[in-house]
């Protein structure tokens, strides 16, 4: 109680000081570094193995997630569209039907700027909502702690928002974002000190708390009265066979053009944007390449083993991948730099051992189709715990080493 009495003294004082300019500029010095670089910088290199700033380092993974943020626009336009054609629907109501109305845009599913219209509608109020609730978080405990906001939550807004359904009310969104914020980052002290993905705890505590808002057939299409599982659930339901019934494809799941939260369904643009953060070295290619090689063994054991009751043994690696949020989850959240694994080593246990549990849910869990989400997040917990055993091994051999 002492600790948030004086922090609320903190915010007292610092509003009441002077005037409105006074009360303006204490707020722009915490904000104006989130686009700027600051005055004052070190005089060598910041890191310990490279120059790069935060700022740069988080400005790279936007860019990376940009074809994911387009693919989320356009499938949701093309899902919503098409979901309107097969149901006779000439128009949809609302603000957004008025826009679309006032542009003279229509709803043709094969035009992509009838689309990406259609789909920004649903996408950009989401990615707002996130940014101004999950903004006045990020200042707030910037004012209450006198330092900087930093560019960690650009990245956080973003994947956070492309990780939920076209359909989820605003509401939801601002308090998934606000405890992500809160409870997954700063009751820890802020950015570099939390252990788990923030993104991902917004995440799970929004499907956790209304699971009906963000989990069954009807919340993918954003169009009343059309309800459609979600290949992954199909597959669930029926294997490989459900999936061909419902007329995908492998290649339609590759490129994203099926059901699903809205950022995450586009495999294509997934490993788009690993290839630009592995080059720029944004990314660690070990966690990527331990999430595929878990994934690959363990979904070929449960094919050798078989089983006579649960179509998900059947399903080769190579449909895992595309289905869900695997590939998004592998590229955007297993390898955020805070909240994984730090040694070279670590990062192939801590990748391999994703790798497994996404797929042991998958197929063993009779209730949670998807398991991504859940298996990242058990990788954040044991991540600490996976580098203490590896600096250990080492220190041990090295002992052996000088002691021979």
């Amino acid at each position: 109680m002492g600790a948030f009495r004086n922090y609320m003294d903190r915010i007292e004082r610092l509003f009441n000081r002077g005037g409105p300019l006074e009360r303006f500029s204490a707020i722009y010095e915490v904000v104006d570094t989130f686009i700027y670089t600051p005055a004052d910088v070190t005089g060598g290199a910041p890191h310990v193995r490279d120059g790069i700033d935060l700022k740069r380092l988080m400005i790279l993974v936007v860019f990376a997630a940009t074809p994911c943020f387009f693919m989320a626009m356009y499938m949701v336009g093309h899902e919503a569209n098409a979901a309107m054609a097969s149901l006779g629907l000439q128009s949809v109501e609302g603000w957004r039907g008025a826009v679309l109305e006032r542009l003279g845009i229509g709803y043709d599913p094969a035009s992509v700027g009838a689309c990406l219209w259609h789909g920004a509608l649903y996408v950009l109020p989401v990615y707002l909502v996130t940014l101004i609730a999950g903004g006045f978080w990020e200042v707030l405990f910037a004012l209450v702690r006198n330092h900087e906001i930093n560019e960690g939550f650009f990245v956080t807004s973003l994947l956070y928002a492309l990780t939920l359904p076209a359909t989820i009310p605003l509401w939801q969104v601002a308090l998934g974002i606000s405890f992500g914020v809160v409870i997954g980052k700063e009751v820890f002290g802020g950015t570099g000190k939390n252990f788990l993905n923030p993104a991902l705890v917004g995440r799970a505590f929004l499907f956790f708390a209304y699971p009906s808002y963000i989990s069954g057939n009807a919340v993918w299409v954003p169009v009343d009265g059309y309800s459609g599982a979600t290949a992954l659930y199909l597959a669930k339901e029926g294997g490989l066979t459900a999936i061909a019934n419902a007329g995908i494809t492998w290649t339609d799941a590759f490129l994203g053009t099926i059901q699903g939260s809205m950022g995450e369904t586009s495999t294509l643009a997934c490993l788009i944007g690993a290839a630009f953060l592995i080059v720029t070295r944004v990314a660690s290619w070990r966690i990527i390449a331990g999430v595929m090689l878990g994934m690959v063994g363990t979904s070929t054991l449960f094919n050798v083993l078989g089983s006579q009751t649960n179509p998900m043994f059947a399903m080769p690696w190579y449909w895992h991948l595309v289905l869900g949020g695997y590939a998004f989850g592998m590229v955007f959240m297993a390898t955020d730099p805070v909240s994984a694994a730090m040694t070279d080593a670590g990062r192939w246990i801590y990748g391999a051992l994703i790798g497994f549990m996404v797929t042991l849910i998958r197929v063993l869990n009779p209730g949670f189709p998807e398991g991504m989400m859940l298996a990242i997040l058990f990788g954040n917990v044991f991540a600490p715990l996976i580098d203490w055993f590896v600096i250990q091994t080492n220190i041990r051999r090295r002992m052996r080493r000088h002691a021979s």
